[in-house]
């Protein structure tokens, strides 16, 4: 590693996780999530978590290989199910309201060629194993974090051009500099940022839109919003009232729609990595909230796909991001949705999250429904931003103001 200050920078970030992403405190357990390959960081950010009090700290760990082969050769009837020791683990970090902090590094070609059927399978038994922490992380009701950190497959494919090693360095900058680890003070540079995000979601949620109107190159949707819908940006809170960091970097804020009242076309604007597979050229085509028609020009078969899942086929999530955020004008296509998405307007197949809309928390499935909030079992946010994209809010009453103009608020 030949980065200036390297050591320092990652000791920053991994206090930073813990310190801002989910704010640990004395008696908190703490579940990371990690690759193999980051064994360094990984201690770093359990030495971290340990010195803010925390009782402990348990690995989740990831491995690429590891995650091929058995994608490859497990039996399906195991690939496809969850054995009972892991949802017992998912349910031990549930009662104890443990903070997640997950760490993305992989791999976004490493499940290329594998059957899609094989990737949905295990999707869809993992997603029932995870489901009640995966609740409990929709509903804000335990704290939690994502962030960046650069591995050689990962750092290669954002920079074919170069050797592997430089490859490194350079990926590794860029999330130190989105994650403005970079700055003198990265926590109080942090606070100004959840500052900024916060007077553009008070004013979203003063406006309460009736819907939004997104017009640019591929894209003429219009997207009706929930009545008491609620916009949210940068820090969100636990029951406990402590505020965490969901997505470090993170440059949007976001709601969710009305899953009855979204019409149109829209297309994406960069690649999608999901299940190990990259999407890229999607277009859908939606009616009276459902997608009618979806086309991707590369990874078509994996789309189709994942809009079999139950409820992938409307939206849950609907974002704004400005064009000349930083992670957009980096020029720096990641591969990996918690940058990417950062970079442009995005929108998200599958469940909505219930703290969009005004007591959504409280509400049973078939109350959220009620108010239009999609219930599936799969989130997943593609991109659709760019510098052309024109977004007003529609008023209950018809009227059309300006949000968005060439890509930046209006």
């Amino acid at each position: 590693m030949t980065l200036p200050n390297f050591t320092e920078s990652l000791k920053k970030y991994a206090t930073l996780a813990v310190e801002t992403g989910v704010q640990v405190k004395p008696g908190d357990t703490v579940y990371l999530q990690i690759s193999t390959e980051l064994r360094d960081f990984a201690a770093l950010i359990v030495e971290a978590a340990y010195q803010r009090g925390a009782a402990e700290v348990q690995l989740w760990w990831q491995d690429d290989a590891i995650t091929r082969l058995n994608m490859q050769h497990e039996a399906e009837e195991r690939l496809f199910t969850q054995s009972p020791d892991v949802e017992a683990r998912f349910n031990y970090w549930l009662d104890r309201n443990a903070k997640r902090i997950t760490v993305t590094s992989g791999d976004p070609d490493n499940l290329a060629g594998i059957d899609a059927k094989r990737i949905a399978g295990f999707q869809n038994g993992f997603q029932k194993a995870y489901g009640n922490l995966i609740n409990a992380i929709s509903n804000n009701q335990i704290s939690w974090t994502i962030l960046g950190a650069a591995t050689p497959a990962w750092a290669h494919k954002v920079f074919p051009d170069v050797d592997v090693d430089t490859a490194v360095d350079q990926l590794w900058a860029a999330i130190f500099k989105t994650t403005r680890i970079d700055q003198p003070d990265p926590a109080a540079a942090w606070k100004q940022h959840d500052e900024m995000l916060s007077t553009k979601s008070a004013w979203l949620n003063q406006m309460q839109f009736d819907a939004l109107h997104y017009q640019a190159p591929g894209t003429d949707l219009t997207v009706g919003l929930p009545q008491n819908h609620v916009w949210e940006g940068a820090g969100s809170f636990n029951p406990q009232g402590e505020e965490f960091m969901a997505n470090m970097p993170t440059e949007e804020v976001f709601t969710a729609p009305d899953n009855r009242r979204i019409d149109g076309t829209v297309a994406s604007t960069k690649p999608l990595s999901y299940a190990g597979t990259i999407l890229e050229g999607m277009h859908f085509t939606f009616k009276d909230g459902q997608v009618i028609k979806a086309h991707a020009e590369q990874g078509d078969e994996t789309l189709q796909h994942l809009l079999a899942i139950p409820g992938a086929r409307s939206l849950g999530e609907v974002s704004l991001v400005p064009d000349p955020s930083p992670i957009s004008q980096s020029g720096i296509i990641f591969y990996n949705t918690l940058f990417d998405e950062n970079a442009s307007d995005h929108m998200a197949l599958g469940t909505a999250y219930p703290f969009s809309i005004e007591g959504g928390i409280d509400m049973s499935v078939d109350e959220l429904k009620a108010h239009g909030l999609n219930v599936a079992d799969t989130h997943v946010d593609f991109m659709m931003g760019s510098a052309e994209m024109n977004i007003d809010g529609i008023t209950k009453d018809g009227k059309q103001i300006p949000i968005f103009r060439n890509g930046d608020w209006a």
